[in-house]
């Protein structure tokens, strides 16, 4: 494909705590491809956050800009980690593991949480986030921006996901959309209270299919569809149970996406909307090996490791696929879902 015409593509970023530092490497290697611009993203949780700052970035100073804004947005994360109680057991460090399943603290506030919510534990509402954010992201340039956002939050009344569009996104709605109910009090907005949007869309497909002109969506992956073998251990149990929940709208989604390809109707305009549109996954047998109790390790080496390891996916993704963007999805929805 010749320099001079880019292939348009929208990304779809999933969510999940500091494992979205793999998602900050997928988009660093992107950003370095001349031959592909952004035309659309959308983010939940980690994923929105990776979102907003590389499109205020970009705005202002382009893909140069966007790299650099990520790399300084989860320095901060890290540098605010210093002082934070979730920090690795000596047994863990010494064994180069990244869990925080034996840390002290880890183990009280997740047997606290069970008892205690957010509102007794933390009744003043902090979050860390917040001040890291407001540095991070610039929201007039992200409002003006070109590249269409959308960032999927869950109503708490409702349990319905809500999608914010560029207009309408300030830090409340990336807090609310990283807003996990144990840990943090609902982030209200308009007087709607909030919760992780991963529990709705994670991240939501729909409306980079009827707002984004790109038929190429790249979905960044992070939550381990499949796992070898049954959890026997407590701490893995929820593990999974956290991934099962999390994955459940995005797969529920992609098989409406399948159903629609298979009865799009010649002259439905709805139904080739969805039948002409690829999508592509990046993902790495690496996330598969992260716990749960992980997505709190914010250290700087664990998060450059995450960061390497989603530039070498994106790497071997963009290696692999040259010629499939732009023609046909590599990414097998039936084998995926198994649609029978």
């Amino acid at each position: 494909m010749p320099k001079s015409s880019p292939l348009p593509v929208d990304l779809a970023l999933q969510g999940g705590g500091a494992h979205g530092a793999f998602t900050w490497g997928v988009l660093d290697r992107i950003l370095e491809e001349d031959r592909l611009v952004i035309d659309g993203i959308s983010g939940t949780s980690a994923g929105a956050m990776n979102a907003a700052v590389l499109v205020s970035a970009h705005a202002r100073g382009g893909a140069a800009a966007a790299r650099e804004a990520l790399e300084q947005f989860w320095r901060r994360v890290s540098d605010a980690a210093r002082i934070s109680p979730f920090r690795r057991s000596p047994l863990d460090i010494l064994l180069g593991r990244w869990t925080l399943d034996h840390s002290p603290f880890f183990i009280g506030m997740d047997l606290l949480a069970r008892i205690l919510s957010p509102y007794d534990l933390n009744p003043r509402g902090t979050n860390p986030l917040t001040a890291i954010l407001e540095e991070s992201v610039d929201f007039d340039r992200l409002r003006s921006s070109s590249i269409r956002l959308f960032v999927t939050a869950t109503e708490v009344r409702t349990g319905q996901g809500r999608v914010f569009r560029n207009a309408d996104i300030t830090v409340a709605t990336l807090l609310a959309s990283a807003c996990l109910p144990t840990l943090f009090q609902a982030v209200e907005i308009d007087g709607v209270a909030y919760w992780d949007g991963g529990y709705s869309g994670n991240p939501t497909i729909t409306p980079l299919v009827r707002e984004c002109d790109s038929r190429d969506t790249i979905l960044v992956q992070i939550n381990p569809v499949e796992r070898p073998s049954t959890p026997r251990a407590a701490r893995e149990i929820l593990s999974r149970v956290n991934e099962i929940s999390f994955n459940a709208p995005l797969l529920k989604e992609l098989r409406m996406i399948a159903l629609l390809r298979q009865v799009a109707q010649p002259g439905d305009c709805e139904g080739a909307r969805w039948a002409r549109m690829r999508i592509h996954r990046i993902s790495s047998d690496n996330m598969a090996e992260l716990g749960y109790s992980s997505k709190l390790n914010a250290e700087w080496p664990f998060l450059t490791m995450l960061r390497d390891a989603g530039r070498e996916a994106a790497t071997r993704f963009l290696t692999t696929h040259a010629a499939d963007l732009g023609h046909r999805s590599t990414l097998d929805l039936d084998q995926l879902l198994d649609l029978r």
